[in-house]
């Protein structure tokens, strides 16, 4: 893993988070500034132990949600949520629970289909996303399978927490990493794109 490259990302994502809430002060009623400051809080929660990862995700949750009260049918909004459902039913152990997000997920990325047919990122979102609960059961039953080793005396105790560690970690990159490089790369691109100098204007004939 690059550690530059993530202490860009932090560094520029945290940024984007600073800006847009910035933003929401002085007009709270801009969704696409709403949609930018939750894929910005989705982008970090990666960094983040997985406690701290849920209630960003849910964070993020909240902005796409209320960005979609101003705009209801803004697609990249709509897609953006879905991603965060699904990440945030990845953090959720039990399986009922995070079907209920799974659930919404696929119902949001169907209205960015609807909204936008031609988007073949939408497209396919909604058709790896039903799979999404199979691969749900099959993380954290390898999760359980790490966490739940026996430990027998002092050191296969400590290399027991170090594997859970590990184990942790490594769900939490499974999460992750199906979901989070192309909300990225929306925030990404919408954050440059709405501090851009304005395109210069033709005079007057």
């Amino acid at each position: 893993m690059d550690m530059q490259n993530d202490f860009d990302r932090i560094l520029f994502f945290e940024h984007a988070r600073k800006t847009a809430e910035d933003t929401y002060n002085k007009n709270p009623l801009d969704a696409e500034n709403l949609t930018r400051w939750g894929g910005a809080l989705l982008e970090l929660a990666q960094f983040q132990n997985i406690g701290d990862s849920k209630k960003m995700v849910s964070d993020g949750i909240s902005k796409l949600e209320e960005a979609l009260l101003i705009e209801p049918t803004r697609s990249d909004t709509l897609w953006c949520l879905g991603n965060a459902l699904t990440s945030y039913a990845f953090l959720i152990p039990d399986q009922d629970e995070a079907k209920e997000f799974f659930v919404k997920a696929t119902g949001c990325f169907q209205q960015a289909v609807d909204e936008e047919p031609e988007n073949e990122l939408y497209r396919k979102s909604l058709e790896v996303t039903a799979k999404a609960p199979e691969l749900h059961m099959e993380i954290h039953r390898a999760q359980q399978g790490m966490g739940g080793a026996p430990a027998f005396g002092s050191s296969t105790s400590t290399t027991s927490s170090k594997v859970e560690k590990k184990g942790s970690n490594d769900l939490k990159y499974d999460i992750f990493g199906w979901v989070i490089l192309v909300v990225g790369v929306v925030a990404w691109v919408g954050f440059a794109k709405s501090h851009m100098p304005p395109p210069p204007t033709t005079p007057p004939r």
